[in-house]
């Protein structure tokens, strides 16, 4: 009844708006045709979930079949996946619901017998000297929303089971996401091998000639096709590895753990024990614990070869890399010139030219995606598109290339820096009335620098300049000569950073507290300290 191969549960939408709803080989065939504008279903955090589990899928499927390019009809699509799972003619790992628990059903492992299904959605509890199952509302889920990446569903980040009118679509996002997405969420409770840790991140680099589901689609499964022998003489990958995990049995034990070795290279994994069933003409996923160690897939620390996350060179004393993507660490321009060209991070395989058709003349997108996260909580789901112009794409290729674009991409985010503490310092001595900031003490002058008002205020700035921080460098970078390259770096520095920077400043006095009778000497102060500073710093360029 809710067959993905065969049923209409995915919506998707096309140009022009129509609604279609279809199967997952259907949604195959439309991406393949770049009909795809939307799924209306998905939520902004669930988008590189979605897109990794359809070209992980697809990848898979195409080589088991020997395919060397998509396919571009649905009936195919529908025999190779199908072929991934020939032990299950009925089709249960494709079936949301499946009410015998010893067989897989879509995201969700079987267990080893009938017993196991009393775990589900109950926990234990004492009733005299018994010890008995309740049910338990914390294991009982009525709304997708409230399955999908436990962590991120606090009501302070992305709101908790809001969803009243959902569709089966909503429940496919939601199992995908918490499946291949989700990190430690208490004891029992794993989160995925391709983090480096519980409290990780699964980040998404890639490069793009198309940011439309199809043409991203297609791209990285040609990608991952091209390029599946390298990661297996990298990574302790088997080809004739595991490939869909939910199809395997599991109570949850540390004995069923499995090793990266089991793997195939492009495993779609689950971290969680849950089961979907019907109930009152509804849907309803019920969750069980694992035990203490009883992690799916053990000694990973996030080094799968996974084609969308970056790695790092450096890993802590407990042997574990850090994350790419931490608390407060968004895809600003320091944090993608660091994934780019820091030898701290290994750029993944979706990011290398060579995977993105590096012969080609196209213009790229660089897609970036992630959700931010920490220990007890997230900073939300970011995502940054920046279009690179072909002449810089062949940098990476080039022997010193990358290293030369990634200099001038330091340069200027020093300058900027300079620009912004010379900006702070000049806003800060407004509010203190003119006052010389030096003759504070330190904890006093620094309440006043970083008081939220001023740093609200740099928020902007750091924005502004961030817009445009691409787009200025390969400018730069792609000039003709060092005479041509001088040129356009003193006009970003002067016309765009310090202008902008000096606007903030002017404006800034409209919304900062001063007294009336000290206003015109704090104006005059905090003017000639920025233009001070900035001429001491920027000498050369100011000539």
């Amino acid at each position: 009844m809710h067959n993905l191969l065969t049923s209409p549960l995915i919506r998707y939408r096309q140009s022009g708006g129509t609604l279609v709803e279809t199967s997952l080989p259907e949604v195959y065939e439309a991406l393949m045709a770049d009909k795809v504008d939307a799924f209306p279903a998905l939520r902004p955090h669930q988008r590189h979930a979605w897109h990794a589990f359809l070209v992980q899928l697809g990848a898979m499927a195409m080589h088991r079949d020997g395919l060397d390019a998509p396919p571009s009809d649905a009936d195919e699509w529908r025999r190779i996946i199908r072929a991934l799972t020939p032990d299950w003619p009925g089709d249960e790992p494709w079936q949301l619901v499946v009410d015998d628990i010893t067989k897989p059903a879509f995201m969700q492992p079987p267990a080893s017998s009938d017993e196991k299904s009393e775990e589900y959605g109950t926990k234990p509890a004492k009733r005299g000297k018994q010890l008995v199952r309740v049910p338990d509302e914390d294991k009982i889920c009525r709304h997708p929303d409230k399955l999908d990446m436990l962590v991120t569903a606090k009501n302070h980040d992305v709101k908790a089971e809001v969803i009243e009118q959902f569709h089966m679509d909503d429940w496919i996002f939601a199992l995908v996401t918490l499946q291949t997405m989700e990190g430690y969420g208490g004891a029992g409770n794993y989160g995925i091998s391709r983090m480096p840790s519980g409290y990780g991140n699964r980040p998404a680099f890639s490069l793009t000639p198309s940011v439309r589901p199809g043409g991203h689609a297609r791209h990285d499964l040609i990608a991952l096709l091209r390029h599946r022998q390298s990661l297996l003489k990298e990574y302790p990958l088997t080809d004739s590895g595991v490939s869909l995990m939910w199809t395997i049995p599991w109570d949850g034990t540390e004995a069923e753990s499995r090793p990266l070795t089991d793997m195939d290279p492009y495993y779609i994994e689950i971290c969680r024990r849950v089961r979907l069933k019907g109930q009152s003409g509804k849907i309803v996923a019920d969750r069980a614990n694992s035990e203490p160690r009883g992690r799916r897939i053990v000694d990973a620390k996030g080094l799968t070869g996974d084609p969308w996350a970056p790695v790092s060179n450096n890993v802590n004393p407990k042997g574990t890399p850090p994350a790419f993507l931490g608390p407060r660490k968004f895809f600003g321009y320091e944090r993608v010139v660091d994934g780019l060209f820091s030898a701290d991070w290994k750029q993944p395989l979706l990011l290398s030219p060579a995977a993105s058709g590096r012969e080609s003349t196209d213009d790229m997108n660089l897609v970036a995606r992630g959700m931010v996260r920490g220990e007890g909580g997230t900073e939300g789901f970011h995502e940054r598109i920046i279009p690179l112009r072909h002449r810089t794409l062949q940098v990476f290729g080039r022997p010193g290339g990358a290293e030369q674009l990634g200099d001038i991409a330091r340069q200027r985010i020093e300058q900027i820096s300079n620009v912004e503490d010379t900006l702070r310092y000049a806003i800060a001595v407004f509010v203190a009335k003119g006052e010389d900031l030096s003759k504070l003490r330190p904890q006093d002058r620094n309440t006043i620098l970083y008081r939220g008002e001023i740093n609200s205020l740099i928020e902007g700035f750091t924005r502004v300049v961030d817009d445009q921080f691409f787009d200025h460098l390969q400018a730069e970078f792609e000039a003709e000569d060092k005479g041509e390259r001088d040129r356009i770096r003193t006009e970003w520095l002067i016309n765009f950073v310090i202008h902008k920077a000096g606007q903030i400043l002017s404006d800034s006095r409209e919304s900062l507290p001063c007294p009336d009778s000290q206003r015109i000497r704090a104006t005059a102060t905090s003017d000639n300290t920025f233009k001070g500073v900035i001429n001491q710093k920027f000498s050369d360029y100011l000539l």
